[in-house]
């Protein structure tokens, strides 16, 4: 299984400098990764629009080391929803965080990736949109979970991210599909111990579909995030059981992946989101990106082979 070694390389600093130096490494990424600047990602966003898609932004980068970054990655998000703003682009486009690029591992992390997030979070509501707080490893979940309800007291749009391959998802799923919340449910993309989380593909499958049937049987806003076709279908069998209409839940891709299947559930109806990643710390969401799917590995290693 190559997965777990890539998911181990995401925090190896030598295979950063690697993959950095590689010939085909940038071709690549400009696959996964919108741009490196707000200025380059605009136009990403304004398309996606004009197709009837809405985004998710992400500023990339975590597992930072200093106070100072983690105010950088605040005023990041505070720059781009300024310019979402600007260009009255918030209804179409909201955001997601990871509470690591906020400080949350740093000392006394939990209250500093709070007090970075909730500005961003405010200024968000400000411009008609909202923040989605991402999934990362298991250990981090119940901070992450603890500033979500926090948030919520005040912004109640407030979403966040539940995995799959975790055992203790299912007991979060009944508690957060309550009405009003906003819960994306993803397989995960994290290396966990088998203490932990399913390692098996067809049990994470199994878990995936016991897990969207909670959310929709609940009184929150499902988001799908997934590119299985099968896992599509069977959300949509699940919305229509549950008596969902189609703007009662929504799909959630990434960019650059399965792009044709991002309009066409667009111009059935469906509420469509672009998970669209950009920043120039791209070295840790890359590499999940490799670690998810062999094709995108073997893509990769094609282009270095072809470059070099």
């Amino acid at each position: 299984m190559l997965g777990p070694v890539i998911l181990a390389a995401s925090r190896s600093d030598k295979m950063r400098r690697f993959v950095s130096a590689a010939p085909g490494t940038k071709q690549v990424v400009a696959r996964f990764i919108a741009g490196e600047t707000v200025d380059q990602v605009i136009p990403i966003v304004e398309d996606a629009s004009a197709k009837g898609l809405e985004v998710t932004l992400d500023v990339v980068g975590e597992d930072i080391t200093t106070v100072e970054q983690s105010y950088a990655a605040r005023d990041a998000y505070l720059e781009l929803i300024d310019r979402l703003k600007e260009l009255g682009l918030g209804a179409r486009a909201e955001m997601s965080v990871k509470l690591s690029m906020f400080g949350q591992a740093l000392e006394g992390g939990h209250e500093l990736a709070l007090a970075n997030v909730r500005p961003v979070v405010e200024a968000a509501a400000a411009i008609g949109t909202t923040v989605t707080l991402d999934a990362e490893d298991h250990t981090t979940l119940d901070s992450m979970f603890a500033i979500h309800e926090e948030l919520r007291k005040d912004f109640p749009q407030t979403g966040c991210v539940i995995q799959a391959y975790l055992f203790r998802t299912e007991d979060d799923a009944h508690r957060l599909a309550a009405a009003g919340s906003r819960v994306r449910i993803v397989k995960g993309a994290y290396k966990e111990p088998a203490s932990v989380a399913y390692q098996d593909k067809a049990e994470i499958d199994k878990a995936f579909v016991r897990i969207i049937k909670i959310l929709m049987a609940g009184e929150g806003y499902p988001m799908i995030g997934s590119h299985d076709p099968r896992l599509i279908a069977i959300t949509q069998e699940l919305a229509r059981q549950a008596g969902r209409k189609l703007d009662e839940y929504e799909f959630q891709m990434l960019y650059g992946i399965r792009s044709d299947e991002h309009v066409r559930l667009a111009a059935e109806g469906h509420r469509m989101r672009v998970y669209t990643a950009f920043g120039t710390d791209w070295y840790g969401y890359f590499m999940r990106r490799l670690a998810e799917k062999p094709a995108n590995l073997l893509f990769f290693a094609r282009s270095i082979l072809t470059t070099g």
